[in-house]
């Protein structure tokens, strides 16, 4: 497939606010319904005021979590090597790696639901499942894991497919699209007034909605035939060592990654819960207000991404530089406002959620903690971002590793330590400030060496 001008004309002369703007835009917004769609399935079972049924939610959730590992792994990793060769006018490539992700997806997919479905006793039995809870738990993986997890994964690996060639707003009508009937049919399938499921109804709207965002997809796709760059023809599948290697070395940084968040959300939670369930409440409010900035900064970062990409690929080194730099004065502008508004009206925003005055008091605390690490959150989420553009996996990699394993864990130790659980809510910040100083030396460097390279006037690449 040859480009056609409508192809290109965004990566290539479309002015940079607007090229952002088109690109981020559905994306954050995408990430912001995807935090609505994560808490719909605790809500309306939580309406059942039974413990069980939302144990069952609770229980299951690492494995659900576990998807985002292959997620990453070949939706970051194609998408960040299809812009890689489309700015390379190397459309062969970008079949392949196109064909290698949407294939390898759907091969772990299968294979993940398959040793869940066979292995299901002892998962359940590491998973902590009782015997008062295993029933529910059993009930509610079947639809989302034995029979959802290829559509899980297969719909999110796509839409990161489709925005590597700039098409963020299809990318993010086909994630909403599930999101959103997935909140729509939760109360129908869990409550007592519709079909009564309790937690098994949850699993059974989350397969349907991740089925319809499939199909969503795969009609886009036909529908674009001959105009897209996204291929699934099996013909194309290839295991040549340079679009395997190209794909996991961007995939593997970011899957660890995800699974390293999760570890240290975890053991957050852990060092919480020894000082009571107001404190864990309170955290746990204040760990979902904190994902609404968080989700706008990352969906910055992975909205760019394809831009970055082309025009690395391309020479174009002053287009990308100055993407950079407006992305980074429009995160900062943006993530800074938020982080205010949490400073000064802290009970607020955790009043929202519950009114206890203990849990209220404890949240004031962790939600100024929080929001203190916010700006530089985004500066470090869009140096990943630009890491993963263009093919940087191992300083990806090294930056995970430092913000988790090398400065948050030991942080969350030692805050605590020296001030007990108000302590733990600054580790973030104090990870996030040395990250974001990290950042800007790194990405300073690449773009210095990217302007020897190309000979581009330090001068002019300046917004």
């Amino acid at each position: 497939m040859q480009p056609s001008n409508s192809k290109t004309v965004l990566f290539e002369q479309t002015a940079i606010p607007k090229a952002v703007a088109q690109l981020a835009v559905p994306t954050i917004l995408s990430s912001l319904v995807m935090v609505i769609y994560n808490l719909a399935d605790t809500y309306f079972v939580g309406m059942l005021n039974d413990p069980v049924q939302n144990a069952a939610v609770t229980l299951a959730a690492p494995v659900l979590l576990a998807f985002n590992a292959i997620n990453n792994l070949f939706g970051v990793g194609s998408s960040s090597m299809m812009s890689r060769a489309l700015g390379r006018k190397d459309y062969e490539t970008v079949s392949n790696s196109s064909a290698f992700g949407f294939y390898c997806a759907l091969g772990c997919g299968a294979i993940f639901s398959l040793c869940c479905t066979v292995f299901r006793q002892p998962l359940l039995s590491l998973l902590g499942a009782d015997s008062t809870t295993i029933d529910a738990t059993a009930s509610y993986m079947l639809w989302t894991v034995t029979c959802g997890a290829v559509p899980a994964i297969l719909n999110v690996v796509m839409a990161y497919l489709v925005r590597s060639e700039g098409s963020a707003i299809h990318a993010s009508i086909g994630t909403m699209s599930g999101c959103l009937l997935n909140i729509v049919l939760d109360p129908i399938f869990i409550l007592p007034w519709g079909l009564n499921m309790g937690a098994g109804g949850a699993g059974l709207a989350t397969f349907i909605s991740n089925c319809v965002a499939c199909l969503y997809f795969f009609v886009l796709l036909a529908i674009k035939r001959g105009r897209t760059f996204v291929c699934i023809n099996p013909k194309k599948f290839t295991l040549k060592k340079e679009i395997v290697r190209g794909v996991c070395a961007v995939g593997i940084p970011a899957s660890i990654q995800n699974l390293l968040n999760v570890t240290g959300m975890t053991l957050l939670n852990n060092f919480t819960s020894a000082y009571g369930a107001d404190a864990v409440a309170a955290m746990g409010i204040c760990q979902k207000i904190y994902m609404v900035p968080m989700y706008v900064s990352q969906g910055l970062s992975q909205g760019i991404m394809p831009l970055i990409s082309y025009n690395y690929s391309s020479g174009n080194i002053r287009r990308m530089k100055q993407t950079v730099s407006f992305s980074r004065k429009a995160a900062l502008t943006i993530i800074i406002s938020v982080a205010l508004l949490f400073e000064l009206f802290p009970a607020t925003f955790v009043s929202l959620f519950m009114q206890n005055e203990t849990i209220i008091a404890y949240g004031t605390h962790f939600l100024r903690g929080f929001s203190l690490g916010l700006p530089f959150l985004s500066l470090d989420f869009l140096a990943v971002g630009i890491f993963q553009a263009v093919g940087m996996g191992r300083e990806s990699l090294l930056f995970a590793i430092l913000r988790k394993i090398v400065l948050e864990i030991p942080a969350l130790c030692i805050l605590n330590w020296l001030f007990p659980l108000y302590g733990l809510t600054y580790a973030q910040f104090t990870a996030e400030v040395i990250l974001a100083i990290a950042a800007l030396i790194v990405t300073a460097r690449l773009f210095r060496r990217l302007e020897r390279e190309h000979s581009v006037p330090t001068q002019s690449t300046e917004e």
